[in-house]
Formats: structure tokens, C-alpha cells, sequence
């Protein structure tokens, strides 16, 4: 079965379309050889600047021969029916056969489509998989370029290699015939190479200084480029997305260390780095010490005679004029101290519904303050939380950030510390963003922690106030991944408060929401926000912890007592039952309780919990978390229970009752001081009395009122068990 073998050329390739294109090749050759019935094995698809290749190993020389047959509607059937029939299958009335079908006759359309040559298919999906490429971006040239149903490439296409076996495919696309014939490199070997097939095109490409395999480029670059930084006594700072890069762009690469004037190292690290890497692609280095060195490393496309010095030579002289304006921006900026620098951002629009950027700021610097002065937020100083919140966002309008978006926050904290503000400011302005993203590092600084807080719920809280919520896949102000940051800066902190009360402050800072201002419909939108976003973060929540393992029936199981908005609480307690339920004592307490649960649904058993709120007491659900008030409602539960009883209960009943009476308020104290494995195990010391319950006691007995009594009980026992989590949630 012979190997089929793609090779489309054209002008350069941009680097980061060269991934995409490799995938778009192989989904659209498949595509086309399924349709036509063509079983495809194993597809290799390369990459290099010029040229997507691809090689289909084993293909059979011709398709099979296919006989289809379609069923249609009776004989005795309308016309019109056998006339949409006809018009289905494409043939005509005599084409068609009789055959009965369960006593009826019936037309049957048959269609046999003797096998095709493979090489007629593929000179056919050639061309159709040029033209239904979806390159982000194409164009078209020449004189074709006139008519609009012209070829689109990415770049013009100069060659078609295809290749069956050892025979040509013929085929044409947009002018440009397929044929034996590609070029070597640009420099190298500009002249025609003639490829023989699938089995030597490598080969053939690599002795013209064409490495077509862009993982082999890829591994060069890394290897090589280390390998020149340590020939220097120097450290290659690792970029992947630059190795990849580096590899897109070349055919032949060949790394090259060089050196930078000294003079530049006075500019922030990450300036330097950054107008390497995104201006010219190159890597940097550091010293043993692990700070930044005077080098880099490009990425030649050729063996040079000299060795590289002149490519060396002309990349330094490039890189040194963008080094700098760098240090131009760098200079500039720190003559004007931050404090005057935000007095722009009144310019600035954040949004037309919330003001400009320096509205939000003067909201952040309050709430800054307020999480640190409420105790939220501890050893915090107030005055530096809001001085940093306030200085926060001045960099945005610094050359250097307009120059390069990537280093707000960062050049900040650069600017804060020349100027001699406190560390702690300083350190705040720069990290104040994070978390940005799933894996990045959270801040613990406690006057960090109060800035970044502070400006993710003002951010929350302002765009849900005026409606601006996540949609389905739309996010278009990032808030789910404001609410994350968020959620970690809370859990990660361990900062205790409850959500609403947070959000409920930070909704006050917005224009005519103050406390004092509100009428009756603002309050009520104040607390729909407060409400939403409580929810928006709680289903964030459930989908971050299912992701990191944690099972989502337990999740559900403690998310369903509703009522509570402490997240570390929250999370605490979704811990210990997953630890609890992972034991034996833990499965066993599960199946009673679904035992227990299934009675009562199908008794449609309600009469305890009604009971009991009836009697004047405060509903002892609602206050299951006060370790005050746990006890007596335990021991009025159980006092009602006994009063009711008309008949000497059964050992494993007197069992159940007198557990129940000890593990209720052991549970309830243990929750209310966030002692949640406690709580377990105060529920395990039900598994052995329920079993025994169901086991020695009859529940729908005969007599009424032991059969009530032992429901209540049943019911009691559900009731405890739910004050700890909602186990009708937990999946056997």
C-alpha cells in the first residue's frame, strides 16, 4: 500500500499560525478521504517558514466498490411521494426496484458506485482542501486576484508536490500545478530539488539545509541555544513559546550568543527581557548569581562563513537601539513621582457607566482601607493599603507601559521603590493584579492582599451593578477570572468575614448607592448584587475544586445547607466529608441515611420538622452553626419524642434516641467552632445505632403510634445528620 505525500509552498509562514495550519491540514485531508471512502491510517503533517507537508502512510491503491440501497415509499404511495423519493436518490422512476415488504410493495432505490482509483481522489481533495483552508488571515495576488472567487492562501503559493507512491498526482490549484520539483533553503540551496516520493522528501530536504520536521527544529533551538549560553559560563532563561518561535522562523537554525553593552542592565530585568523576546526573538541569560547578564541569544536561518559573527554583530546594533528607547521611557518616567503620574487617569474612561479610572481608584483606596481597619484584612498598616491602592494604577499612563501593556503593575512597583516609598507600597503596586490566572502565584502580603481585594470586588461589584454579567462563553471584562482571584486571595489568605458583608461595602462607594442615599429600589438592587455575585462565586468555586479532584456530589452536599457565605468555612467543611466519606464508618452512616431518607419520601414524612417550629422556638435548622442553642434543641427534640411515645420503646429504638441526644449537640458545638472533623465524627457514632434500628426495629408497624414515633425518630436522625451537610446529595 503505497505512502501519499503533500507538500504546499508559498512565501513565509507567520510562526504562530504554523500550529493551527498543521491541524487544518490534517482535519481537512481526512475529511475529504472519509468522504470518498478512503480508510486513512497514520498522517504526518510538518511545518517549516515555506512549506505545509503532509504524508499519509499505507493508503489502498482504490476504493471498494459500494452497493447502497434506499428504501422508499409504497407503490400504492401518492405520486407526489414517490416524486420527493426520486428527487432524494437522483434517479428516475424505471431505475427503481419492487420488492415487498411486510406485505406491501414497496420501492427500493439501489445504487452501486463501482471502486475509484485513490490517485483521482486525491487529485480531486487537493485542490479542495486549498481552497477551504481557514487561515486566519489570507490573501490574493496576481492577475487571479481580479475575480473574487480567486485562490486565498496566507502568503502566494509558489509549488504543489504530490505525490502517490512514486507517480504524480495532477492536479492544479490557483494556477500552480502540482509536480516533482521543490526548492532547499533560500540561501543554502535556492536551486530545484526533484523528490521522489513519501520515503526520501526528508531526506532529500535536509541535505539542502531544510530541516522539515518542526519538532527536530524545535529540540535544535533549545539545545542548542543552552549549549551557547554555557559556553559563555551564563544561564539560558527557558521560554518554550520562544523556542517554538524561533523554530517557525527558521529552516536551518542555528543559535548565536551575543553581548549587549553593560550599561542597559541599569533598566528593569523584565524590560529587558520583554524587548527581546517580543521585538526581536531573542532568548536572554543569567549569571551563576541568577541575575540578568549582558547577552542573548538569536536565532540564525543559516551556516554562516564567519561564524556567525556578523549576523551576531548586526542583531546586537538592533537589539541596542530598542535597549534604548527602553531606557529613554525608563528615565522619563521617574521624574514625574507616581502621585502626579495618577493624577491622569481622570482621562481615562474605565467604563461609561462607572466613571473613569480614577473614579475606581478613589473606590479601591476606601475599600483598601476599610478591609484592613474592619479586620478583615490583619497586620496591615490602613495608611499604606490606601496609599498603594491609590498609586496602583498610575503606571497605566507611563511611556514605558505604553510601550509594553504586559509590565503595568510591574514597572509601579519599580517606580514606587526609585522614588523611596515603603516596601510594602511598593510590593503592592506591583503584585496588586494577582492572581491573574489558574497556577499564578497569590499574594500573602497582607497591604497586597488589601489592594487586590479591594480592586477585584470593586470590579465585581461595579459590573454587576449595572448588569454587565457573564454570558454563556462571553466574558468580555474577565469577571470569572476576577471572582477566582478573588476566591484564592481569600482561601490562600485564610480571610474570614462574611461574602455579602464585603460586597455590600463595596457597593456603597459607587455614586447615589451610599447608605445614606439609598431608597427602598437602590436597597433592594444592593442586595440582588450582593446576592448574584455571592452565587457567581460559589459556582465559580464548584467548578474550580471539581477540576482540582474534589468530587462534586460532596461539594453540592455542603453548598445545599445554603445560608452561608464564609468560603473558608465553606471549604473546610467540603474537606472533612470528603475525608469522612472515604472511610467505613462514613459508607455505612451514607447507606442508613439513604435508607432513612427513602422511608420518609415514600411516607411522605414532614411531621417532625413541622412540629418542631411550631412550639415558639427559633427554627433549629436555621441556627444549626450556635453551639449555644444546639443543646436545647436537642434535648426538645428528644423530649418531645419521648412524650409522644404511648408503648416501651425497643432497646435499638432507646439506642438510636439516647445516641442522637449525645451526638446532636457534640455535632452542633462542633460546627460552630469550625471543628468539622469533629462534626464527623460525631456523626459516626449514629452508624452503629441506626443499623441496629434497621435491623431489630419494624418502622411502618402496624400500630399507629408506634409507627409515627419511629418516623419522627427516623426523621430526627435525618435532621442531624443534614445540620452537617445535605447527604442527599452524596452519590453511593
Amino acid at each position: 500500500m503505497p505512502d501519499f505525500l503533500l507538500e504546499l509552498r508559498s512565501e513565509e509562514i507567520p510562526a504562530r499560525m504554523q500550529a493551527g495550519a498543521r491541524a487544518d491540514l490534517e482535519r481537512l485531508f481526512r475529511k475529504e478521504l472519509d468522504a470518498a471512502g478512503v480508510a486513512c491510517g497514520a498522517v504526518t503533517v510538518w511545518s517549516t517558514p515555506r512549506r505545509l507537508a503532509l504524508i499519509a502512510e499505507g493508503l489502498p491503491e482504490a476504493t471498494e466498490a459500494v452497493r447502497e440501497e434506499t428504501k422508499g415509499p409504497a407503490t400504492s404511495a401518492p405520486e407526489q411521494a414517490l416524486a420527493g423519493f426520486l428527487g432524494k436518490v437522483g434517479l428516475t422512476k424505471d431505475q427503481l426496484e419492487v420488492r415487498e415488504v411486510k406485505g406491501k410493495e414497496t420501492w427500493f432505490a439501489v445504487v452501486e458506485r463501482p471502486g475509484r482509483a485513490v490517485a483521482e481522489v486525491l487529485a480531486e481533495a487537493i485542490p479542495a482542501i486549498a481552497r477551504a483552508f481557514p487561515w486566519p488571515k489570507s490573501m490574493r495576488w496576481g492577475a487571479q486576484s481580479l475575480s473574487s472567487a480567486s485562490l486565498r492562501w496566507v502568503r502566494p503559493l509558489s509549488g504543489v508536490v504530490a505525490i502517490f507512491g512514486e507517480d504524480l498526482v495532477p492536479c492544479e490549484i490557483g494556477g500552480v500545478r502540482s509536480g516533482y520539483a521543490t526548492r532547499g533553503h533560500r540561501f543554502h540551496h535556492p536551486d530545484e530539488i526533484t523528490i521522489g516520493g513519501a520515503h526520501d522528501y526528508a531526506d532529500k530536504l535536509r541535505a539542502c539545509h531544510v530541516l522539515v520536521n518542526h519538532e527536530e527544529r524545535q529540540d535544535i533551538v533549545r539545545e542548542k541555544a543552552r549549549a551557547a549560553a554555557a559556553e559563555a559560563g551564563l544561564v539560558l532563561v527557558e521560554d518554550e513559546g520562544l523556542v517554538i518561535e524561533n523554530a517557525g522562523l527558521t529552516e536551518w537554525p542555528v543559535p548565536l550568543l551575543g553581548r549587549f553593552d553593560e550599561a542597559y542592565l541599569e533598566v528593569p530585568p523584565e524590560v529587558i527581557q520583554l524587548t527581546a523576546r517580543v521585538n526581536q526573538k531573542y532568548f536572554v541569560c543569567e549569571d551563576s548569581a541568577g541575575k540578568l547578564a549582558n547577552a542573548f541569544v538569536c536565532t540564525a536561518n543559516i551556516e554562516a562563513h564567519d561564524g556567525g559573527a556578523g549576523v551576531v554583530d548586526g542583531n546586537r546594533k538592533v537589539l541596542a537601539a530598542r535597549l534604548s528607547d527602553a531606557r529613554f521611557f525608563w528615565d522619563q518616567d521617574r521624574k514625574v513621582p507616581l502621585a502626579e503620574q495618577a493624577k491622569k487617569l481622570e482621562r481615562i474612561t474605565f467604563h461609561e457607566k462607572l466613571g473613569t479610572v480614577a473614579d475606581k481608584v478613589e473606590r479601591v483606596a476606601r475599600l483598601a482601607r476599610w478591609l484592613v481597619e474592619e479586620g478583615i484584612v490583619k497586620d496591615a498598616d490602613p495608611d499604606m493599603a490606601e496609599q498603594a491602592a491609590r498609586l496602583a494604577k498610575a503606571d497605566l499612563v507611563t511611556e514605558m507601559v505604553g510601550e509594553f501593556p504586559e509590565l503595568q503593575g510591574l514597572m509601579g512597583g519599580y517606580y514606587a521603590r526609585a522614588e523611596g516609598l515603603p516596601d510594602a507600597v511598593a510590593d503592592a503596586i506591583r503584585d496588586h493584579y494577582k492572581p491573574v490566572g489558574q497556577g499564578d502565584e497569590v499574594p500573602t502580603a497582607p497591604v497586597t492582599v488589601a489592594v487586590s481585594l479591594a480592586d477585584k470586588l470593586d470590579t465585581l461589584v461595579g459590573f454587576f451593578a449595572i448588569d454587565e454579567k457573564p454570558t454563556g462563553s462571553k466574558d468580555p471584562f474577565a469577571l470569572r477570572r476576577a471572582i477566582l482571584g478573588l476566591a484564592a486571595l481569600v482561601l490562600q489568605n485564610g480571610l474570614r468575614g462574611e461574602f455579602r458583608k464585603l460586597v455590600l461595602s463595596s457597593y456603597e462607594d459607587f455614586p447615589g448607592h451610599r447608605a445614606h442615599d439609598l431608597t427602598h429600589d437602590r436597597y433592594s438592587d444592593r442586595m440582588r448584587v450582593a446576592d448574584e455575585i455571592l452565587a457567581f462565586a460559589i459556582d465559580r468555586l464548584k467548578v474550580q475544586q471539581r477540576e482540582a479532584g474534589v468530587r462534586h456530589d460532596l461539594i453540592d452536599a455542603v453548598f445545599a445547607l445554603g445560608g452561608e457565605d464564609d468560603l473558608v468555612r465553606l471549604l473546610a467543611r467540603v474537606r472533612a466529608l470528603q475525608a469522612f466519606v472515604e472511610t467505613e464508618d462514613g459508607k455505612n452512616l451514607l447507606a442508613g441515611y439513604k435508607r432513612a431518607a427513602n422511608i420518609l419520601r415514600k411516607e411522605d414524612w414532614h411531621g417532625l420538622e413541622g412540629e418542631i417550629a411550631q412550639t415558639g422556638e427559633e427554627d433549629p435548622l436555621a441556627m444549626v452553626d450556635d453551639p449555644d442553642l444546639a443543646p436545647v434543641i436537642a434535648a426538645k427534640m428528644s423530649e418531645r419524642h419521648a412524650h409522644e411515645l404511648s408503648y416501651t420503646p425497643e432497646p435499638a429504638e432507646k439506642a438510636l434516641l439516647e445516641a442522637l441526644d449525645k451526638a446532636e449537640p457534640e455535632a452542633a458545638r462542633a460546627v460552630g467552632a469550625e471543628d468539622f472533623e469533629d462534626a464527623m465524627k460525631a456523626l459516626a457514632s449514629l452508624r452503629a445505632p441506626i443499623d441496629a434500628f434497621f435491623d431489630e426495629v419494624t418502622v411502618n408497624d402496624p400500630d399507629p403510634d408506634k409507627r409515627h414515633a419511629r418516623l419522627a425518630l427516623l426523621d430526627r436522625f435525618r435532621v442531624a445528620v443534614h445540620n452537617v451537610a445535605d447527604f442527599s446529595r452524596i452519590e453511593n
